[in-house]
């Protein structure tokens, strides 16, 4: 052991070291290794709570007092410093005392070796370490506590600082975890508003029965209110006392099964916004400590909570500006129906610069515009509020879409600014289905078809507003296009199809797929696209959707009718309209029509489709009664009319009307608006 006694252990005057030793709680002793026997002074007999006729003088009989596993330890411990060469050794254990109080000791032994290094004995000396180990228990328990208070601090301030408005806060006070994250068994969390105190969030078991105030005046009958009122903290480890302190809620304080609380005024730049109050069980006082944790975590959350609540009155004055800016109603039409959608990114004051606009136009037709103002702030707002009405005004003048382009941009850059925008403007004649559609520098429309297929036109484009005039570049080429009965067009801004980390042909293709997979009803529609997209990225950016759908006409039940749009440029377009075609005369009881009605029409489109410059609208429907009939119609934008020829044998082109002849009964040319008609008819079978 660690030193070795003067004298010999045991032998000494009442007055000489071992009594100094006992005074200290504090023995010595001697272990002959050779004989086995131990001495012990009178001290070391104390500590080891023996008396001299029970002790027999072996290590075993020393141990009388001490657990088996820790007697076990002792002697592993003397064992391997022995067999290890070692000059000392020490180590703690306990004596179960005559009066039931288990002894923390402490043992230090010198190993006394011959020349050759063989151990002879050891002597050493036996205390009592119950203060020792209580001190240092205290600390322990001291640190623990410390780096307890510490983790509900970080783990508290890290979950709020994520937090940006106040459903946010309450979502991180009583989500999965908070309670324990607090250290609290529950929670209870007001506002003031007007003079009251709103609660906000409950969380904990019987809590509910709070739900039945949670309004109440801001007046001291409440220990909440009182707390808030008087600015100061209340810390209750009685139930029943508090409420024989406040009668009007007594019911609801026997109600809940906690024994604790701890009541903390909210306070934010100098101003008491709300009340936190935190329930505990099992808790008999609150230490300084836990005083000041409670009364720190109140004053994270008043921080969390001051900063959402200007975020979400910055919020709501940039919706509400944003709201002002856009057209309050949307004009009836008649042929089809229209919605639109605008959602605004999560950023507090960045209002931005998207809208959308129905405009009327004479002649029954519609004017529709979606559009992005360069920037996210109320300058970039209000450009779009004059934009939108300067471009409205210059579309009901009745200008055509080249032209209102032309004059927005010239409006945009006589502006004060250096903003410039986007948009994609069309006019829309719901009767034939045509539309004129021009763009500057935004995406084009997305067209669903009456068989599902989505496709996105070539629409040709110019410079964004603003810039356009700026480079004296005022150039929006027209382009033409046709809406069938029962087609979908969709128009939005970027928000939309822009996901974060992918580009944007990404988005595009996601916004193509929901399209085709989405309702046909345009607000349902809608709906569909900003919760498959907007919502599942979580955009930053604003969003303003346009829907419009034409009409379906499906005709009668006795005189059916179907129609297809065939793009130029789209190569499935053709057989997806030869299988339309069979496919309805199949379910109109006339299949033997089928090989002859889908042969003329392939030859008409192809004629349509290589010979002009656009794409093609086939209908086919059933004549009424008397005569019943077939007719076949394909409609282009030339006013070139078509000629039947007569071809050679080595002639490789030239017979399609010759083929339309020979199949049908009679066929025709008519002009229609500023373009044509190609049709055919076919006797049809009386109906079974």
């Amino acid at each position: 052991m660690a030193a070795e006694a003067d004298g010999a252990p045991g032998q000494g005057a009442v007055t000489g070291p071992g009594e100094r030793l006992a005074l200290n709680g504090m023995g010595s002793f001697e272990w002959d290794l050779a004989t086995g026997r131990v001495v012990v002074d009178p001290s070391g007999m104390v500590v080891f709570d023996l008396t001299p006729e029970e002790f027999d003088g072996t290590p075993e009989g020393l141990g009388r007092h001490i657990p088996g596993e820790d007697a076990v330890r002792l002697g592993e411990v003397a064992q391997a410093a022995l067999e290890g060469g070692e000059q000392s050794y020490g180590a703690y254990f306990t004596v179960l005392r005559r009066d039931g109080v288990q002894q923390w000791s402490h043992t230090q032994g010198r190993i006394i070796r011959d020349g050759d290094g063989t151990a002879r004995r050891i002597v050493g000396v036996v205390r009592d370490a119950r203060a020792e180990l209580a001190h240092s228990e205290l600390l322990r328990k001291l640190e623990s506590a410390r780096a307890k208070q510490t983790t509900i601090v970080q783990r508290t301030t890290e979950a709020l600082s994520r937090a940006v408005t106040v459903d946010d806060v309450t979502a991180v006070l009583t989500g999965a975890g908070a309670l324990e994250r607090l250290g609290a068994d529950g929670l209870a969390l007001g506002l003031v508003e007007n003079g009251a105190m709103k609660i906000i969030a409950l969380s904990g078991e019987s809590l509910d029965i709070l739900n039945e105030r949670r309004f109440t005046r801001l007046e001291d009958d409440i220990p909440l209110s009182r707390a808030v009122m008087t600015r100061k903290a209340r810390f209750v480890t009685s139930m029943d006392e508090l409420a024989r302190e406040f009668p009007t809620i007594e019911h609801y304080l026997r109600a809940i099964v906690f024994d604790a609380a701890a009541y903390l005024p909210l306070i934010a730049q100098a101003k008491a916004i709300g009340g936190l109050v935190l329930f505990y069980r099992r808790r008999g006082e609150f230490t300084p400590e836990e005083r000041n944790l409670t009364l720190g975590l109140a004053g994270i959350v008043a921080q969390s909570l001051q900063r959402a609540l200007l975020f979400d009155q910055e919020r709501e004055f940039a919706t509400g500006l944003q709201a002002a800016m856009l057209p309050r109603r949307i004009p009836d039409i008649s042929g089809g129906e229209i919605a639109v959608r605008y959602h605004s990114a999560w950023s507090g004051r960045e209002v931005g610069g998207d809208w959308y606009d129905v405009i009327a136009l004479p002649r029954d037709r519609v004017g529709i515009v979606v559009g992005d103002v360069q920037g996210h702030d109320t300058h970039a707002a209000a450009i779009m509020g004059q934009l939108r009405i300067a471009l409205r005004a210059y579309a009901g003048e009745g200008h055509p879409p080249s032209t209102v382009l032309a004059r927005a941009s010239r409006f945009l850059a006589e502006l004060d600014t250096e903003r410039f925008a986007t948009c994609t403007y069309a006019q829309v004649d719901l009767e034939t289905g045509g539309v004129r559609a021009v763009r500057a520098g935004h995406l084009g429309p997305l067209i669903r078809h009456t068989d599902g297929r989505t496709g996105w036109p070539n629409l040709r484009g110019g410079l964004p507003l603003g810039l356009a005039s700026s480079f004296a570049q005022e150039d929006f080429p027209e382009t033409r296009l046709d809406l069938v009965p029962g087609e979908t067009l969709v128009l939005c801004t970027d928000g939309l199809v822009e996901e974060p980390a992918e580009s944007i042909t990404a988005g595009m293709d996601a916004l193509a797929h929901a399209v085709r997979t989405g309702p046909q009803e345009a607000g349902a529609l809608a709906d569909h696209l900003l919760d498959r997209l907007w919502e599942r990225w979580g955009s930053g950016d604003d969003v303003a959707l346009l829907v419009l759908r034409r009409a379906p006409d499906p005709g009668t039940h006795r005189a059916p009718r179907i129609h297809q749009y065939v793009h130029q440029a789209d190569p499935e377009g053709l057989s997806e309209a030869r299988y339309a075609l069979r496919q309805a005369l199949r379910d109109w009881g006339m299949p033997a029509l089928a090989d002859d009605v889908e042969l003329a029409a392939g030859e008409l489109l192809v004629n349509a489709l290589l010979h002009t410059d656009g794409g093609a609208v086939l209908t086919m429907e059933v004549l009424p009664e008397p005569v019943r009939k077939v007719r076949l119609w394909v409609k282009d934008r030339s006013s070139v009319w078509p000629r039947r020829r007569t071809p050679g044998e080595a002639a490789t082109t030239g017979r399609g009307l010759l083929l339309v002849d020979a199949l049908a009964s009679h066929w025709g040319v008519e002009s229609r608006g500023d373009g044509k008609a190609v049709w055919c008819e076919f006797d049809a079978p009386a109906p079974a």
